[in-house]
């Protein structure tokens, strides 16, 4: 995992040089050195497009794709299912442990299939940056909280460490085979990316979409055209989200 360290801090700093603030920052510089006004005008205009509902809502769509949140009823039956890490927070003080949650959907999602007897196995991906300074891993944490959610141990995995969705999909690989058939679980904006990877490694995936951001059936307001740093946030995430697309693809 060490060898590991310098090749996943080149994956996350390497994307914000391309992400819309940094350009808008690159561009008003280069129109502050060079006197060119028009530059400075231009980052302004897309930086408050990409800061407003109306535009943030729709490009999000476009990556969480037309398809609505399934009713569990709907999805089949499978050897196993896998919830990507992603949504928590561990934060150890003394020998406290605290959770502060993300977007807890992919965990309770998971636990839904599986009280409705979609599977006997449920699949944790143990999730840890190199600069996390906690002890466990995402996955350590989801199980204890599965057990307290009523599912026995021994129906619970958990993987290795990992560092990103390759890492997941390798991981589970080794841990179930020769398992083929998953029910993947993890936000909707990163299922494409994540589907790939695992079919990839051979799995036949159910995909089951939770954590929508973008609201549809949405009436337009006035209020759609106010900027917001969450919305530059949605826009942000959406364009690294199509960064790590682009990557795995010509990665091949």
């Amino acid at each position: 995992m060490a060898d590991k360290q310098p090749m996943i801090y080149l994956h996350k700093i390497l994307p914000a040089f391309v992400l819309p603030i940094m350009l808008v920052i690159i561009v008003i510089l280069i129109g502050l050195i060079n006197n060119k006004k028009k530059l400075i005008y231009i980052a302004i205009g897309v930086l408050y497009l990409l800061s407003t509902p109306i535009f943030s809502n729709n490009f999000f769509k476009l990556v969480e794709g037309n398809e609505y949140r399934k009713p569990i009823s709907t999805i089949d039956s499978a050897d196993a299912i896998v919830v990507l890490s992603g949504m928590l927070e561990i934060n150890e003080v003394g020998d406290s442990t605290y959770i502060e949650w993300g977007d807890p959907d992919r965990f309770f999602g998971g636990i839904a299939l599986f009280k409705a007897g979609k599977s006997q196995k449920l699949v944790f991906t143990g999730g840890k940056m190199p600069w996390d300074k906690a002890k466990k891993t995402e996955g350590e944490v989801l199980n204890e909280y599965a057990i307290s959610n009523g599912i026995t141990s021994e129906k619970i995995l958990v993987t290795k460490n990992v560092e990103n969705t390759a890492d997941e999909a390798m991981a589970v690989k080794e841990l179930i085979s020769p398992s083929r058939r998953i029910i993947l679980v993890t936000s909707a904006y990163h299922m494409y990316r994540a589907k790939k990877l695992f079919e990839k490694q051979g799995f036949e995936v159910i995909p089951y979409k939770v954590d929508y951001k973008s609201e549809t059936n949405k009436e337009i307001s006035i209020l759609d055209f106010f900027p917001s740093a969450e919305n530059l946030k949605i826009s942000e995430t959406a364009v690294r989200e199509i960064i790590g697309r682009l990557f795995y693809i010509v990665k091949g």
